[in-house]
C-alpha cells in the first residue's frame, strides 16, 4: 500500500495560506424583508447562489445580506503519479454507480455507529486504548454476508464499466509492479482502455491502482463520508487488484493511519518494526534494511487490517490463485499535534504582538547575516513562554488552515436523490419567535480567523462558519481546485452561535445578542444555508 498522497494525485496537497476575497452584493429576493447589517460587522457580502424556486413559502437560494458565503478557489495542486505525468481534463461531471448491491452489515445511524460496525467484533474503546497509533490489528472474519457485500464494493470488473466513463493514466489509474525493489510505473498516454488494461494485468503481471474510487462508488462514498465525521480528518481510498503471482509495490511505509478491506481473492501481507514511528513522510525501504517480518499473514474476503502510519509493509498475490483486489482507507494526515500547534501558532503570535510591544521590536542588526544563533535562540525561548501563558488563557483557538481545509475538501453528506434539495432551505422561515436546531452538525465547522476590510485594510478576527453541503464528490481528493461554502460574522457573536452548536434546540429571543434584528440576521443567514431548521 503506497501513501495516498503520492499513489494518487488525489491525496491532499498542503493547502495554501489565503483569505476570503469579497463579492458582490446580490438582490434580496422580493419574499424576504429586506435587513440593514448590524452595527459593528466588518463587511457584507452576497450568498453565491441566485433566487431561485419557491421552498416552503420563501424563495429558496436568495441573498443574505447578512453574511459571506466563502465561495473562495484554493489552488490544490495535483501531484504527479509514478511517472511524472498528470494525465487528462478533470471531468466535468462524473457518472456514477446507483446505489445496488448486498444490504450492508454496517451501520450507517451514525459516525460512531459506523466505525463500531466498521472494526466488529473489536470494541471502540479497546481499539483506540491498545491499536490506534501503536500497533497494527488483524480481524479476520469467516462470514459469507460481510465478504459478499465487501466484494460489492469494488471488483475487477467494474473498470470496463469506468472506462467506458473516461478516466486517464496518472490521474485515475497507476499501473505498476514491484520490479528488484523498486515500482515500475507502465503507464500509457491519456485515457485509460480496457482491453490495453486487462492485457497489462494479465501479460504483464502488473497490478492496477485506482485513485479514490468513492468518486464513482456511491457505498465507498457512503462509508467514507461517515469516517470522515467520526475521525474529523479527510478520508481518502486506493484500490488495488494483483495478478497471482504478482507484487505491486516495494516495501515502504505511509504517513497516512490506513485501513485495509480485502474485497477479491487473498493478499499476503508482511508488516515489519517502523524505523520511524507515526511517520510524517512517505518513504520506500530496502529489503535488506527492514530485517524480518513482525507479522505475516494472508487476507481473504471480509478480512479487515489496519495499521498506523509509519508501520512497514508489502504484500502480494499468492501464485496459483485468482486475482487480489483491496482497497485501502486512509486517514489522519497532517493530523498531529505539530501540524496542529503550526496551524495555530501564527495567529496566536500575531495577537499576541499587538498586545505587547516586546514582539513588535525589530530584531538586532545584520541578524540574518550571522552564522551564531545562541543568543537568538535564547530570546525566543522567552518569547515561546510567553506564548504559553498566553495560551493558558485564550477562549478560541484561531485556526489558520486546518478547519477550513478540512470543510472544503471533504466529501459532501451522502444523499441518494436530488442534491438540489439537499442545499435548498426549506420548511419554515425563521423568525424571532421560532425554536431553531441545527443539521448535518458533523459537516459544520466553527473557527476564528483573520479579517481584512478591503475599504481601510484595517485588520480585525471574524467567526467563520464553514460547511460542506455543497462540496464536489467528483473531485475528492484528487487535487483540484476548491471552494469553501459557509458565512462570516462578527466576532460578538460567537456566544450566540455556540448557544445553537451546543443545544438541542433554542429559542431564538434567547440568543445572547444585543438587538432581535441581529439575532433575526443570524438565525436567517443559517437557514439560507441549510444549517438550521424551525421546530
Amino acid at each position: 500500500m503506497r501513501a495516498p498522497r503520492r499513489a494518487a494525485p488525489g491525496w491532499r496537497s498542503r493547502p495554501l495560506r489565503w483569505r476570503p476575497r469579497a463579492s458582490g452584493l446580490n438582490p434580496v429576493s422580493a419574499s424576504v424583508p429586506a435587513w440593514r447589517p448590524p452595527l459593528g460587522c466588518l463587511g457584507w457580502c452576497s450568498f453565491s447562489r441566485r433566487p431561485s424556486a419557491i421552498v416552503g413559502g420563501a424563495r429558496a437560494g436568495f441573498a443574505c445580506p447578512h453574511c459571506l458565503v466563502l465561495k473562495t478557489a484554493m489552488p490544490k495542486k495535483a501531484r504527479p503519479a509514478g511517472d511524472g505525468k498528470e494525465q487528462g481534463p478533470a471531468p466535468k461531471q462524473v457518472k456514477v454507480e446507483a446505489a445496488c448491491g448486498p444490504s450492508s452489515p454496517l451501520n450507517f445511524d451514525s459516525p460512531s455507529g459506523l466505525f463500531e460496525s466498521f472494526i466488529s467484533p473489536i470494541k471502540t474503546e479497546t481499539f483506540f486504548k491498545e491499536f490506534w497509533e501503536q500497533k497494527p490489528l488483524l480481524i479476520q472474519r469467516d462470514d459469507p454476508a460481510l465478504a459478499t457485500y465487501y466484494q460489492s464494493l469494488f471488483r475487477l470488473s467494474d473498470l470496463k464499466s469506468l472506462c467506458s466513463w473516461g478516466i486517464y493514466y496518472g490521474r485515475d489509474v497507476n499501473v505498476c509492479r514491484c520490479v528488484h525493489g523498486k515500482k515500475k510505473v507502465l503507464n500509457k498516454d491519456g485515457r485509460v482502455h480496457f482491453l490495453q488494461l486487462r492485457q497489462d494485468f494479465d501479460q504483464k503481471r502488473a497490478t492496477i491502482q485506482f485513485h479514490q474510487p468513492q468518486r464513482f462508488k456511491d457505498e465507498l462514498w457512503r462509508i467514507q463520508e461517515k469516517l470522515e465525521c467520526y475521525f474529523g480528518s479527510l478520508v481518502g481510498s486506493n484500490v488495488y487488484i494483483t495478478p497471482a503471482g504478482a507484487q505491486g509495490l516495494p516495501p515502504h511505509y505511509d504517513d497516512v493511519e490506513v485501513f485495509i478491506l480485502q474485497l477479491e481473492g487473498e493478499k499476503h501481507w508482511r508488516l515489519y518494526q517502523p524505523t520511524v514511528p507515526l511517520a510524517r513522510e512517505y518513504s520506500v525501504e530496502a529489503e535488506d534494511r527492514i530485517g524480518r517480518p513482525t507479522h505475516e499473514f494472508t487476507l481473504k474476503p471480509g478480512d479487515l487490517l489496519y495499521f498506523p502510519r509509519g508501520t512497514i509493509h508489502q504484500a502480494d498475490t499468492p501464485e496459483g490463485l485468482a486475482h487480489s483486489t483491496h482497497v485501502t482507507i486512509s486517514t489522519y494526515q497532517s493530523s498531529s499535534w505539530g501540524d496542529f500547534l503550526l496551524d495555530t501558532i501564527s495567529g496566536l503570535v500575531f495577537d499576541t504582538a499587538k498586545a505587547d510591544v516586546a514582539l513588535r521590536a525589530g530584531i538586532p542588526r545584520q541578524l540574518l547575516l550571522q552564522a551564531e544563533s545562541i543568543a537568538v535562540a535564547t530570546r525566543l525561548s522567552g518569547f515561546l513562554r510567553m506564548l504559553a501563558d498566553r495560551l493558558e488563557g485564550t477562549k478560541e483557538l484561531p485556526s489558520a488552515d486546518m478547519k477550513k481545509d478540512f470543510a472544503m475538501n471533504r466529501l459532501p453528506p451522502y444523499y441518494m436523490g436530488d442534491r438540489a434539495k439537499l442545499v435548498a432551505p426549506g420548511g419554515q422561515l425563521p423568525g424571532l419567535d421560532s425554536t431553531v436546531r441545527l443539521q448535518f452538525r458533523d459537516h459544520v465547522v466553527l473557527t476564528v480567523g483573520p479579517y481584512q476590510d478591503p475599504s481601510d485594510e484595517t485588520r480585525g478576527e471574524m467567526v467563520y462558519v464553514y460547511h460542506s453541503l455543497r462540496n464536489r464528490r467528483d473531485t475528492h481528493m484528487m487535487g483540484n481546485e476548491t471552494e469553501s461554502y459557509g458565512l462570516r460574522f462578527p466576532l460578538s457573536y460567537m456566544d450566540a452561535l455556540k448557544q445553537i452548536w451546543n443545544s438541542s434546540a433554542i429559542s431564538v429571543k434567547d440568543l445572547k445578542l444585543t438587538t432581535d434584528e441581529e439575532k433575526q440576521n443570524l438565525v436567517l443567514s443559517l437557514w439560507t444555508e441549510c444549517l438550521i431548521q424551525v421546530v
